[in-house]
């Protein structure tokens, strides 16, 4: 069942509701998404990675074609602020009177600005009150937005540890939010989600590990803004949020990977992985990938069987996310990354090779394949059913790769030695940010040829987005603490 939810997401995505009329979104009850069937109606980019359940494309209806390729128009605009993460989109919305396409970015220290796509004119910014106090600091958040289901609300972060619900068409504040004691040391730093009537938020930590800090996820009510449950990866017997160290003995365990949590659709449960920290299959599940419930009960884990040696030598499982396969009718497979560089196959079934609760049995992978390089993965896989084949395409420092799955098990079809952050896939062209030399590259999906290469400038944890005729491509790293960015907007003619 799982595995069929699975597929019919994706499938979802790739034929979605279209439509070119534009979208005054006066107020109207849309009703709460079902758990997990959050889908970007098709010209729409709501999230990080399209879509709930993090599929990081779609096969058609992006507006970008290979034929489009040597028509595209690039427009650099200067921001107040860099973008270390992703934008995300809406087609034809009216702001000021007129229908528009515009995507809504997040800098490191929460400006949050809406920008015309077509002409790159910022139409609102939202400042939180602690920028600042804390710009030009090292306390910084990289989580992507989420754009509400009604189409009438943004979800932001701010390092001040707050989440924050803001008008599409404003950027008024509804509420704000609360999820961390300790900013200084729990950072926001994976993209937020929607799960039914939920925003999912994870925390992380700060780069060098200095503890205290727990990785955890915390559920708050779309409408009000309450927080609704709290899970903690370190300290999972205490169900609020930690102030630490003053009720938990243990550190780190950060849910740091890009797309932040995975939603399974159906269910709703909630897929994340934790990195460096200790593990003891009770309370404490560091460098683990956990299934989660709506309402964050612990289900299901896997754990590597060297967890304990990837803990010490700070090889973090988690710098990335599960990476769902569209396989229908057959088992519900992930694809699990890591900083050891390599990449694991898991049967979602039975997540440590049996279908008991979560405990401290390690090990039970269906398979262990390189990764490009091979080298560490800080990536969210792209994956995609391309005729009658299911895909896998990995990016990480060293290269880009593209796996096939056979049964049970993946086979490398194509590689190259192009680095990249997390790619995406659109209208059969797959679109790859090589971040070290600053170029975005389009690629066959099938071969790894490289159709076009598309200037850009150096990055970090940077990726595009292809919404509508436009990708969007924030640039820089918040490493600089730098307060202005540059964002690259390609678009076809005419869009």
């Amino acid at each position: 069942m799982i595995a069929a939810l699975i597929a019919s997401a994706v499938l979802a995505v790739a034929v979605g509701p279209g439509g070119s009329s534009a979208r005054s979104l006066s107020p109207r009850a849309l009703g709460t998404p079902a758990p997990g069937a959050f889908a970007s109606p098709a010209g729409d980019w709501l999230t990080f990675d399209l879509n709930a359940q993090r599929a990081n494309g779609w096969p058609t209806a992006a507006g970008i074609t290979a034929a489009d390729l040597h028509r595209l128009r690039r427009l650099t605009i200067h921001i107040d602020g860099t973008v270390d993460s992703a934008a995300v989109a809406l087609h034809n919305l009216v702001i000021a009177g007129r229908p528009r396409d515009v995507f809504f970015v997040t800098t490191t220290y929460g400006r949050t600005l809406a920008i015309d796509a077509a002409n790159g004119r910022v139409l609102w910014r939202y400042t939180p009150a602690s920028l600042h106090r804390l710009q030009g600091s090292g306390q910084v958040t990289t989580a992507s937005p989420v754009i509400d289901p009604s189409l009438q609300y943004i979800y932001t972060t701010s390092p001040d540890g707050f989440v924050h619900k803001l008008a599409i068409t404003s950027g008024r504040v509804v509420w704000s939010t609360r999820v961390t004691w300790d900013p200084t040391r729990e950072k926001l730093a994976g993209g937020l989600n929607i799960d039914g009537g939920s925003l999912v938020v994870p925390t992380d930590g700060y780069y060098g590990d200095a503890p205290s800090y727990q990785g955890h996820v915390v559920t708050i009510d779309l409408l009000s803004g309450r927080i609704t449950h709290v899970w903690n990866s370190l300290c999972s017997n205490i169900r609020t949020l930690i102030h630490p160290p003053s009720r938990c003995g243990s550190s780190d365990s950060a849910i740091w990977g890009r797309p932040g949590t995975v939603i399974l659709p159906g269910s709703g449960d909630i897929l994340v992985s934790t990195g460096n920290g200790p593990f003891n299959g009770r309370t404490n599940w560091g460098d683990s990938v956990l299934e989660l419930s709506p309402t964050l009960r612990l289900l299901h884990n896997w754990t590597p069987a060297n967890q304990q040696q990837l803990n010490q030598t700070d090889h973090d499982l988690g710098s990335t996310e599960p990476a769902l396969l569209p396989v229908a009718g057959g088992p519900p497979l992930a694809v699990q990354g890591g900083k050891d560089g390599i990449l694991r196959l898991l049967d979602l079934a039975r997540l440590d090779g049996t279908a008991g609760p979560a405990g401290p049995r390690t090990g039970g992978e269906l398979q262990r394949i390189k990764a490009p390089g091979p080298t560490d993965v800080y990536s969210q896989p792209a994956v995609a059913r391309l005729g009658s084949r299911i895909y896998v395409f990995v990016t990480d420092g060293a290269g880009t790769a593209a796996y096939v799955l056979r049964g049970r098990r993946l086979r490398m079809a194509w590689e190259n030695s192009r680095p990249g952050t997390s790619p995406v896939l659109a209208d059969g062209l797959l679109f790859s940010y090589d971040e070290q030399d600053g170029l975005l590259l389009v690629l066959n999906p099938r071969s790894g040829r490289v159709e076009r290469t598309l200037p850009a400038a150096p990055g970090h944890w940077n990726s595009p987005i292809v919404f509508d005729g436009h990708i969007v491509l924030p640039e820089g790293s918040y490493f600089t603490h730098s307060s202005g960015g540059t964002i690259d907007i390609y678009q076809r003619p005419g869009a």
